[in-house]
């Protein structure tokens, strides 16, 4: 998994599993009042923002937009996180839940908020607001269509998220909510959007929960302007007296009106529907209703031959497999034909989406392969960068050999290592064999018993240890490292091909004989005396001489202390 190199612009405080979420101001003088400000808080990569889990810290530049970082990694390396969202949004539906909890206490209303995730969306794209007798469901992307048909749940839409015009004139208004950035929070403002009008908005204070559901100022003056009104979205049925037939009239003629100029056949059908169960009218109001409704019949009539057309085009655009064409006319044809099709249109509708999806679905494959080859390629660049700098730290530590510091070489092979780790297979045997050898040397990836702390008398670290060992007892051995047999001193480097006869013998060829001797002391140090046990002839205890004839000690006492001491 490649590292995401996005900017992290928000986190939650305190834990994994906060729900208090907040935003790094983007500007270098305003971070330093935020450190001072939250000196003693941690930042962490949330769990409800799909973040990993592991604590953030702050980043300050002056030359580009501040952020939040992950720590490095135990190996140096950045760490990688699969957090998708990153920007200052990123949070939001905290920000919702907060604003809500407040707004709710505010009114001594109780109410449950939960992030869904309706068909595997992203957590943080649906927000439900469950009231004991109905509900609202946010929408704060378009990860999940609105669905306004369900009883007791009102869609309340993010800026972001379209509604189409049928559905604005059928309901009368949709809500919709924004948030906007003030400070290091975000601030919630509610929207009451109507058919050809920009959406109004106001603070929630100014909102309230009403048997129609939210309701803000705006949808007060809509409901008055109507001499009808919208349904009820908490199922609450009331009796309704029925207007007279002339404003039954206006209303429905103002609906037709609307209906044509937003060129929505369905409503229009609809309406007309309505009109002619349209009762009690007479004179002069009844002429001009049935002037709007003969306008809106040919009107539909223009329509048929129109939409006749359109799915000609498609299925001609669908026959030349011209896939940009056949995606246009598709969504025209969602747009103004999606009702009434006959049983050839709705044919030609599926197999035109059917197409679509399949060249979108290739087109991704296509981008996701992109993507792959994209990061294979630097990959093997950095494998081949990493296997170049194996070799030359190699050789650094060939050309020191026994004359450096400890700690250099330490540090020269934890590089080496990081540097092998990265090449991957770009190491061959013999390089591995050689990388091996200076991890022992090193004592790097040791586990603790062989690493303990040697007797003080033996064991000196540094380049001196083969002065500890006579030349008697080392040339008896093999060197594991250059491969001198036994009887033979050891050579430079055996992978520099010089053979050249080295002044003292390699650390591998030293080192098993001090931890041999390390070993025997050990045991020596740690082995009873006979005084330090009881006597299992005369019975006296620790400390105490034998009651033997001679003064002496027991034979049985030494041999008890012998076997003990193994």
């Amino acid at each position: 998994m490649r590292g995401d190199r996005r900017q992290i612009q928000t986190a939650v405080l305190g834990g994994a599993d906060s729900e208090e979420p907040l935003m790094l101001p983007l500007e270098a003088i305003e971070l330093d009042a935020f450190r001072r400000r939250h000196e003693h808080d941690t930042f962490w990569c949330g769990l409800l923002l799909g973040g990993c889990g592991l604590q953030l810290t702050t980043k300050l530049y002056t030359d580009r937009v501040c952020h939040f970082a992950h720590h490095p990694g135990p190996d140096g390396h950045p760490h990688l996180c699969g957090r998708r969202a990153r920007g200052v949004n990123s949070a939001d539906h905290l920000y919702v839940k907060a604003a809500t909890a407040a707004w709710l206490r505010s009114r001594d209303l109780q109410a449950d908020v939960a992030f869904v995730q309706p068909d595997g969306a992203p957590i943080g794209s649906v927000v439900d607001i469950r009231f004991p007798h109905g509900g609202l469901r946010v929408h704060l992307d378009q990860a999940v269509a609105p669905a306004w048909d369900q009883e007791g749940r009102e869609p309340v839409l993010g800026v972001s998220v379209p509604v189409d015009r049928d559905t604005l004139i059928d309901r009368w208004y949709v809500h919709r909510i924004r948030l906007d950035s003030d400070g290091t929070a975000r601030k919630v403002s509610i929207g009451t959007e109507a058919f050809a009008r920009e959406p109004e908005w106001f603070a929630l204070d100014d909102c309230e929960m009403t048997e129609r559901g939210l309701s803000t100022p705006a949808v007060e003056q809509i409901v008055r302007s109507r001499s009808t009104r919208p349904v009820t979205q908490w199922g609450v049925g009331k009796a309704k007296k029925v207007p007279p037939a002339r404003v039954r009239a206006q209303v429905l003629q103002r609906k037709l009106t609307d209906a044509v100029r937003v060129e929505s056949s369905f409503v229009v059908s609809r309406v007309l529907r309505d009109i002619a169960d349209l009762t009690g009218l007479e004179g002069e109001a009844k002429a001009q209703l049935a002037a709007a409704v003969s306008d809106a019949e040919a009107w539909l009539e223009d329509q048929v031959r129109v939409r006749r057309e359109l799915f000609s085009q498609l299925e001609e655009a669908l026959a030349a497999r011209d896939a940009l064409e056949v995606r246009q006319l598709l969504a025209r044809v969602n747009a103004t034909a999606s009702h009434d099709r006959t049983a050839d249109e709705t044919t030609i509708a599926d197999v035109a989406a059917t197409y679509v999806a399949e060249q979108q679905h290739a087109y991704a494959e296509q981008l996701r392969a992109k993507a792959a080859a994209k990061l294979a390629r630097e990959q093997n660049a950095r494998a081949r960068r990493a296997a170049d700098r194996v070799q030359t730290l190699l050789a650094t530590l060939q050309r020191r050999g026994d004359t450096g510091s400890p700690k250099m070489m330490r540090k020269l092979v934890r590089e080496l290592l990081h540097a092998a780790s990265d090449a991957g297979d770009r190491v061959d045997a013999g390089q591995q064999k050689q990388i091996a050898v200076w991890k022992t040397r090193a004592d790097i990836g040791r586990p603790p018993a062989q690493t303990a702390r040697p007797a003080p008398a033996l064991g000196a670290p540094g380049p001196m240890r083969h002065e500890q060992v006579a030349r008697r007892f080392w040339i008896r051995r093999n060197c594991p490292r250059c491969e001198a047999l036994a009887g033979k001193n050891c050579v430079v480097n055996a992978y520099t091909g010089t053979g050249a006869v080295s002044k003292a013998p390699h650390y591998e060829r030293i080192e098993p004989i001090l931890a041999e001797r390390r070993a025997k002391a050990e045991r020596r140090r740690r082995a009873p005396r006979p005084y330090d046990i009881a006597c299992p002839d005369c019975g006296r205890p620790p400390g105490e001489r034998c009651a033997s004839p001679g003064g002496g000690v027991h034979r049985s006492r030494v041999e008890r202390a012998r076997e003990a001491g193994r």
